[in-house]
């Protein structure tokens, strides 16, 4: 079996009927979601009454202009910022109040991040950088070391796995990356800009690896510029002015 298609590091006992209720859940649910930032004298109205459902396996671009929003509305999802009204429901879990521990949880635990200029750790090698999630969930060092090569191995990176950042590729930086945010088998990946950094060919390799992720289950929500993906995905929604356009 691919990796990309094996199970967590430990799945936790359920029902079948429990089970089959969680499938059935969008893993992202906004609520009529507000965010304002304070620039100055001036309050922004930045998220505008947001509302939207995700299910489970989806692949979703979020696209737009530059000011739309959209990056906002990635980091919320993220949980990297908080919503200033209105509810988050994450994997069925309001997490809209949460406080900022409890946040660290969800994200590490939850939440795969996937950025356009790759932050890996300049002083770990390509196996040190995957690891890393697992060492804030307390995985063993047995356990971890061997699910890190499995992950360099499956996106290619398996004769790579002593070098640091800066012996690496675009390319190579950011498949460490994606290795890395697959780390504790995440229901949700979110990227930013992933292929904004690389040439053409290159990015188009990280998309057929996107492809067969989401192929295996995974549910994936970018933003992107890129029209390559509008034919790629499943779903795309447009930002435009702090609102859904579509």
């Amino acid at each position: 079996m691919s990796l990309l298609e094996s199970p967590p590091l430990a799945a936790p006992a359920a029902s079948s009927a429990r089970d089959d209720a969680i499938s059935s859940q969008p893993i992202i649910e906004l609520r009529n979601v507000h965010k304002y930032y304070t620039l100055g004298a001036k309050r922004l109205h930045v998220l505008k009454g947001i509302s939207l459902q995700i299910p489970r396996g989806q692949y979703v671009a979020i696209m737009g202009s530059s000011g739309s929003g959209k990056s906002t509305l990635l980091n919320l999802l993220g949980l990297l910022d908080t919503v200033d009204a209105g509810d988050y429901i994450l994997a069925g879990e309001n997490v809209a109040r949460l406080k900022d521990d409890h946040l660290a949880k969800h994200r590490n635990a939850r939440i795969g991040f996937i950025f356009q200029s790759f932050n890996l750790f300049p002083q770990l090698d390509v196996l040190g950088n995957i690891e890393v999630p697992m060492v804030y969930q307390n995985i063993p060092l047995q356990k971890r070391r061997a699910r890190a090569k499995e992950l360099a191995e499956a996106v290619g990176l398996g004769h790579r796995l002593g070098h640091r950042p800066r012996q690496l590729s675009g390319g190579e930086m950011q498949r460490t990356a994606i290795a890395r945010a697959l780390a504790n088998d995440p229901p949700l990946l979110l990227a930013d800009e992933p292929t904004g950094n690389l040439d053409e060919t290159t990015g188009n390799e990280i998309l057929s690896l996107f492809d067969k992720l989401v192929a295996n289950g995974q549910t994936m929500v970018l933003v992107t510029h890129n029209p390559a993906y509008k034919d790629r995905v499943h779903r795309t929604l447009r930002m435009a002015n702090g609102e859904l356009a579509g």
